[in-house]
Formats: structure tokens, sequence, C-alpha cells
């Protein structure tokens, strides 16, 4: 399995981590950055961690709409 998706993941991670701690303008650069890097993270996935995600997102749900 090609781990070439942990580098966003990771940089998504400490950029995040970054906007959180910080209070200037450039927090919201990390944010953005956080965010993109973590998209392209998913993308560049595994068939079968995307799948994983796909599930969990459908369980997770169907719980929140039987408890509305």
């Amino acid at each position: 399995m090609p781990s070439i998706f942990l580098i966003p993941l990771f940089t998504g991670l400490v950029t995040g981590y970054i906007f959180k701690k910080s209070n200037d303008e450039i927090a919201y650069i990390a944010g953005v950055f956080a965010a993109v890097s973590l998209i392209l993270s998913l993308v560049l996935a595994p068939w079968q961690i995307q799948f994983a995600l796909l599930v969990f997102v459908l369980i997770s749900t169907n719980k929140l709409l039987r408890k509305s």
C-alpha cells in the first residue's frame, strides 16, 4: 500500500496545530493550507482507507439521523 498520502496528511495536521495556536492573519492562511492538504491526502489515499472512511461516515450519519 503506497504511503505517499501520509505526507500531506501530516502537513495538514501540523498546519492545523499552528492554526489553533496562532491568532494572527497567518493562522487563516495555515487553516486554508491545512484543509487543502487534508483533502489532498484523502484523494491520494488507497481505496481501502477511502472505503473505511466511507463506511464510517455512513454509519455515523445513520446514527445521527435516528436521534433527530
